[in-house]
């Protein structure tokens, strides 16, 4: 199975130096375990652009799609053979990054 575990914050690039430690100690055990597919941090909202090309109308909507405070700053694609163990990552995750995360999993297999 694989799940994504989104980082909520309320602003990008904030974690500190012992964050980053630990976010980086996590992520070689998630390498070393076999859960690793993917992570990355994301730029903040304000640099987003939306698309909606329905029906042809390519609209270009610079910012969010919602306004919030919070969103996601960055995330974890992990395999685990169960919700259980993406529950358990995440939580060791947010520990290791300081911030609530929320698990979400792929449909159909993903990637």
């Amino acid at each position: 199975m694989r799940f994504v575990i989104a980082v909520l914050d309320d602003r990008s690039d904030s974690a500190t130096s012992d964050e980053m430690a630990a976010i980086d100690a996590f992520n070689q055990r998630l390498h070393d375990d076999g859960h690793w597919i993917l992570a990355g941090g994301l730029a903040a909202p304000a640099s987003a652009t939306v698309v909606d090309n329905r029906g042809g109308r390519g609209a270009l909507t610079h910012g969010p799609f919602v306004a919030t405070s919070e969103y996601v700053s960055g995330f974890w694609l992990v395999a685990v053979p169960d919700a259980d163990d993406a529950l358990r990552l995440a939580a060791e995750g947010s520990r290791c990054c300081n911030r609530r995360v929320e698990v979400r999993e792929f449909l159909g297999g993903g990637v």
